[in-house]
């Protein structure tokens, strides 16, 4: 009965457990000379490396590849990779065993699986397709193998049940695509999703380990599967032949180009579409096997171990992508409570104006405007007696004066009084004797007093 799986060992742990001899070798350093016994040993969660250092030469006789055996190590971690350093080893019987510890296998059910193929292949609209895939899915010869084959080696679904559960993703994805593209052919394309790798069924032994066969190294699964298909279409009567060549060049287009091994290229729609999924299915569950690997790494560990089908490292996104729960949030109140009765609002005191006290304050307008100022009263106005004449100046000219003194200083006080400007008080001391001298020139002009008399005209009474 195994005790220890691959998957679950540990630096320094003690292991005895059965294992499967995947590969076998004595090696011999080149620098010390040193020989050892190398062996890959595996079981259904993966595979581990062991070297034994003493007394391997005779056990090593005793045991060949892809047998089951007994072994008592020690794990250690030697650059960063687990290994086993083998104390004792030797061959398992066959009642001490179950191969189902050994060999890979799908999680899913395959009975349910295969009977959700059988359910997709009767629900087709193509009584010519649907015929020829129940021939080849419920062949006597070839339905145990399509449960137990692996999809591959070792670049995707590579273990027992591994081509089915295939095959069943790519039924789901093409009912995707075909809804989001009309325009293809459903069962078309359908037919190419279960036959497209039907020959790997013959290609793959998975006994005690995933080998090739003669036929599959000779051949390989496209060559196997076209011939495998046109022998059951010979054998459906009427089978149309142009219906025919779309089947088979489903089957040899769906790598995609002649570098990856499809002696043809994809060259109608159907095909085109069966190429894509088949890759982006592959790739996926290589993916998610590298991953699934890398699980039982520490949280530091970011990056997985490099994927040789997918020839990278990947990073552990679910580390980025699973940060610490939020602090839950306070729940929003649910009951509503009944709405308040309103009251009369207080009486309120009359606002007082706060006095402006801050720089930026606009200044508040008065309660009320003051009355304006009442104009004072004009004086009255007393027109002079006689206007006094002005002598001739020095330089000949005639000079005339509209009003004396005493008049434009009273028409002065008068104006000034309207515009609220203090009346002048008069120039004090006596005249002087040339200007007295000047006025009486001026004034006895006869121009002059002509000029003052009642008949001037009507405008210049207005100047003046």
């Amino acid at each position: 009965m195994k005790q220890h799986y691959v998957a679950e060992l540990q630096d320094g742990q003690l292991v005895l457990s059965l294992f499967l001899v995947r590969e076998k070798e004595i090696r011999t350093s080149s620098r010390t000379g040193t020989s050892w016994l190398h062996l890959d040993l595996v079981d259904r969660t993966g595979t581990i490396a062991a070297k034994m250092w003493e007394n391997f030469s005779a056990l090593a006789e005793t045991f060949e590849r892809d047998e089951v055996v007994h072994v008592r190590a020690r794990v250690k971690v030697y650059k960063g990779e687990k290994e086993l350093a083998v104390e004792q080893i030797r061959p398992a019987l066959e009642p001490e065993y179950d191969m189902a510890d050994f060999l890979p296998h799908t999680r899913h059910d395959i009975g349910q699986l295969f009977a959700e193929v059988r359910y997709a292949i009767a629900a087709m609209k193509n009584p010519w397709l649907r015929r020829l895939l129940a021939s080849v899915v419920e062949d006597p010869a070839i339905e145990p193998k399509l449960k137990r084959a692996p999809a591959a080696m070792t670049m995707h679904h590579a273990y027992i049940g591994g081509l089915l559960e295939h095959i069943h993703s790519l039924i789901g994805l093409s009912r995707a695509i075909s809804a989001h593209y009309p325009e293809l052919d459903a069962d078309l394309l359908l037919t190419g999703v279960i036959l497209h790798d039907i020959g790997k069924t013959e290609e793959l032994t998975y006994v005690r380990g995933v080998e090739y066969t003669t036929e599959g190294r000779l051949l390989g699964h496209i060559m196997i599967g076209v011939g495998l298909v046109r022998d059951k279409i010979r054998a459906i009567a009427g089978f149309p032949a142009p219906l025919a060549t779309l089947v088979e060049h489903m089957i040899l287009s769906h790598h995609g180009s002649h570098e990856f091994g499809s002696p043809s290229l994809p060259q109608v729609r159907e095909a085109v579409a069966l190429h894509f999924l088949d890759d982006m299915d592959s790739k996926m569950a290589a993916v998610r096997t590298t991953l699934e690997a890398s699980a039982d790494q520490p949280p530091a560990d970011l990056w997985t171990d490099r994927n040789a089908s997918l020839r990278r490292t990947l990073l552990r996104s679910d580390i980025f992508l699973n940060p610490p729960p939020l602090a839950p949030e306070e729940p929003a109140p649910t009951e509503r409570k009944a709405p308040a009765q309103p009251q009369p609002a207080p009486a309120q005191p009359p606002a007082q104006q706060p006095a402006a006290q801050a720089p930026l304050a606009l200044p508040q307008p008065p309660a009320s405007r003051p009355a304006p100022l009442a104009k004072p009263a004009a004086p009255a106005y007393t027109p002079p007696a006689q206007p006094v004449a002005t002598p001739a100046g020095p330089s000949g000219s005639v000079y005339a004066t509209l009003f004396s003194r005493s008049e434009k200083e009273e028409k002065s006080n008068f104006v000034g009084a309207a515009i609220g400007v203090p009346e002048k008080a008069p120039a004090s001391g006596p005249p002087q004797p040339q200007q007295d001298q000047q006025e009486k020139s001026r004034s006895s002009s006869p121009l002059i007093r002509k000029m003052f008399t009642s008949d001037e005209p009507e405008d210049e009474k207005k100047k003046s």
